[in-house]
């Protein structure tokens, strides 16, 4: 598998994968491709979490286990191509009221407020800010009025739609 992840790789490429490692009868392929996401060789590691990114939402499941390593690669990561595509797995998966963690929470809100990150980062992050703060009021309070702070700047398109987007979730 390492080899069909070592060039560069076409959306057939990536459904060929997908298909390849599909279905509950795969999971220690699923399990070698997420060891690939680990790959010292850069172009292995993109290609296997932008695979992951095009699971479907049953093959999806089986990434939830590793919900914490995932969050834990976050907060690591340096590699803004990698962070993006963890950021889409991580946005993939529930966040349970009980299971959150406060140090994401903290990743999140300093990376969707700082204008140096790359815009789709700062967009992913607003919307995982949500999707851990909507269980307390008073976290949804701060998250907005976050919010409103950056909505002085200039923003993307994408980021003025995951803004909106939230917003509109606080709201209702």
């Amino acid at each position: 598998m390492k080899s069909l992840l070592s060039h560069r790789l076409s959306m057939d490429g990536i459904n060929d994968i997908c298909l390849l490692v599909q279905g509950e009868q795969n999971h220690s392929l699923k399990e070698l491709l997420y060891q690939l996401t680990l790959d010292d060789d850069r172009r292995v590691a993109v290609n296997a979490l932008w695979t992951f990114t095009h699971f479907t939402a049953a093959d999806n499941e089986w990434l939830y286990v590793k919900h914490d390593q995932l969050i834990d690669r976050c907060l690591k990561e340096y590699d803004p191509t990698k962070l993006r595509l963890i950021l889409s797995i991580l946005l993939r998966q529930p966040f349970k009221e009980e299971t959150v963690r406060t140090d994401f929470i903290d990743f999140c809100l300093a990376r969707f407020t700082d204008a140096r990150a790359p815009y789709a980062i700062r967009a992913q992050c607003i919307k995982l800010a949500y999707e851990q703060m909507k269980y307390w009021s008073e976290l949804l309070n701060e998250l907005r009025q976050m919010l409103d702070l950056i909505s002085n700047e200039p923003l993307s398109p994408g980021l003025r739609s995951a803004w909106r987007q939230v917003m509109k979730k606080i709201k209702a």
